[in-house]
């Protein structure tokens, strides 16, 4: 009877050895609800944060075509990863792995998630034509300040009657958004309700999109409006048709594969 005594009370301590060496072969879910935006020279992810208690963190990857091959380019124990990599005007597709601490690794993620960066900048000062012709006008293709009348001038400042307007010229569209909080607040450029005077009124604190003439889209967010210059902060994108200004993710899944050029007059 002792031996058997003895059987039984080491038993319960057996079992517990298998269970503390079970093998953990299940990898995390894949990341989900990610999103970009379009930045200046980089492109910053955000994704939803992944559930699983052994959760270790992210792989980020990135390629040049939806179904080419993929390359890894940053580990993140967060939910955001900012690629300062990225390249204005060059369209880049993203994919991101979840791991956990053991090294089990998730497939990749099954959004489509691109995006193309583009040039931004900050406090720009246009005078009213009326007043300082020479310094009115703004051409986002060489991020300068010129005259209002020089034939690569997408958009120029004008007070008169005790209003102030942004016009644009016949062959270059441009539509007010509203008041914003930020440039960033408007992420793509609208398809219609273009103005059809090319001019609006100039109020500070909201945001336009401007529709160039050689089909490029750009936005302004004015800071400051006074009778003889304006204040603005500008993005521009490069990429010639592509209508993002601030890209958020995409919205197709993942398969099994890993204007008419306008003419200035």
């Amino acid at each position: 009877m002792r031996y058997l005594t003895l059987i039984f009370a080491f038993a319960p301590i057996l079992m517990g050895c298998d269970r503390l060496h079970e093998i953990d072969e299940t990898p995390p879910a894949s990341p989900r609800g990610i999103t970009t935006i379009s930045l200046d020279n980089a492109v910053q992810l955000n994704w939803l944060h992944n559930t699983e208690p052994d959760l270790d963190g992210y792989r980020i990857w990135v390629s040049d075509r939806f179904d080419g091959r993929y390359e890894l380019i940053g580990t993140t124990r967060t939910n955001e990863f900012i690629d300062r990599g990225a390249k204005n005007g060059i369209t880049y597709y993203y994919g991101l792995t979840a791991f956990d601490f053991v090294g089990n690794e998730s497939p990749l993620s099954k959004e489509v998630v691109y995006d193309t960066p583009r040039p931004e900048g900050f406090n720009v000062r246009l005078n009213n034509f009326r007043q300082n012709p020479n310094a009115s006008g703004y051409d986002f293709s060489t991020y300068s300040v010129g005259p209002y009348d020089d034939d690569y001038t997408d958009v120029f400042y004008e007070y008169v009657n005790g209003r102030s307007y942004l016009n644009v010229w016949s062959d270059t569209d441009i539509q007010g958004m509203g008041y914003t909080r930020s440039l960033d607040d408007i992420s793509v450029a609208p398809t219609s309700g273009w103005a059809p005077s090319k001019s609006v009124e100039a109020i500070a604190g909201h945001t336009y999109v401007i529709w160039t003439w050689d089909d490029h889209y750009a936005k302004i967010r004015l800071i400051e409006v006074r009778s003889s210059y304006i204040i603005f902060d500008w993005a521009y994108q490069t990429a010639k048709g592509n209508p993002e200004l601030r890209k958020l993710g995409g919205i197709r899944v993942r398969q099994i594969r890993p204007r008419d050029e306008a003419k200035r007059y």
